[in-house]
């Protein structure tokens, strides 16, 4: 990532990336999300990744009104490259302190910025921010959903404490990419986003990120609400899931994540080489995976059914 450093003449203290591919059905309200926030002390990079929809035509209105503060850039010959690429591609021109994601079907609330810029300003070490999320549902006339991020609220979380704690290798709540304020200097120490995660496998591009930032940097998980995440069928999760590739996608990821453990100049820590490796277990060693597994399910049975496996057992002594 080549852009100038933070503090250059002029910098905004954020830098807004939003990418969007064939977004106009609600770029626009995530636009205007951004562009109503209690700061105007940002720049807002639209990054577009080979639109061939309205939405291309709707970013360059919103460059064209905001020239000094609005960008909108893309990829040679108007490519389409996938998320990571496209969030890359913002990384580069970025100018800012901090840096911050929005996704264009969502929608951020007011004192987003404000708020947890004045967390990483109380703690200067910190790598990432981010809150609890508003699943949103009630866009379309469903029931909203409030999931608090991580498995601890409001205190430093050291490295790698939140790489064991959290999905995919913990069962707590990952930070959605719309909700994370990240320090610029952060992003870069750990090379920003994987770009070979395309198709199907960017439902874990958020992840190959998060999974290198924590193993080096302090996170900060707030109770506050930031972010309304809207929850939709066309969504990469939704598709994927639909599709019946996740553990196909999910592997993917666990393999790439133990090639760059073993590329480190840091030798990993031993409890997340532990957690790695029970991850990897069902599509490595299946059997032993089932075995291990099985005491468990046969806790989950009902009480009939357990006399009737206690007394199939007796019979075979």
């Amino acid at each position: 990532m080549t852009a100038a450093p933070p503090g250059a003449t002029g910098a905004p203290r954020v830098s807004v990336i939003c990418i969007f591919y064939n977004g106009e059905q609600f770029l626009d309200e995530a636009i205007r999300s951004v562009m109503a926030q209690s700061t105007g002390d940002f720049e807002f990079l639209l990054c577009d990744d080979g639109s061939t929809d309205g939405s291309t035509s709707m970013a360059l209105g919103w460059q064209a009104r905001h020239p000094g503060q609005v960008r909108y850039l893309q990829h040679p010959d108007h490519a389409n490259r996938g998320m990571s690429a496209t969030r890359n591609l913002g990384l580069d021109a970025a100018r800012g302190e901090f840096i911050a994601f929005i996704d264009a079907d969502d929608v951020w609330r007011p004192e987003k910025l404000t708020e947890q810029m004045a967390i990483m300003d109380a703690h200067p070490g910190l790598g990432m921010v981010c809150g609890t999320v508003n699943y949103w549902w009630s866009w379309a006339g469903g029931e909203d959903v409030l999931v608090p991020t991580g498995h601890v609220r409001n205190r430093v979380v050291p490295p790698p404490e939140a790489s064991l704690a959290l999905y995919p290798l913990g069962t707590a709540s990952a930070p959605c990419p719309s909700d994370m304020l990240l320090r610029r200097e952060a992003v870069q120490s750990v090379g920003g986003f994987e770009a070979h995660f395309t198709g199907a496998r960017q439902m874990y591009e958020d992840q190959g990120f998060l999974g290198k930032l924590y193993l080096s940097w302090p996170v900060w998980f707030s109770d506050a609400v930031w972010l309304d995440y809207r929850q939709h069928p066309d969504s990469s999760v939704a598709s994927v899931t639909r599709a019946g590739r996740y553990h196909e996608v999910r592997q993917y990821y666990l393999d790439w994540f133990e090639r760059h453990l073993d590329s480190r100049a840091e030798p990993a820590p031993p409890a997340v080489r532990a957690a790695l490796a029970r991850a990897l277990r069902p599509y490595r060693r299946p059997v032993l995976h089932a075995l291990a597994a099985a005491p468990a399910r046969l806790t989950r049975l009902p009480r009939a059914a357990m006399r009737r496996a206690r007394a199939a057992l007796r019979g075979h002594q």
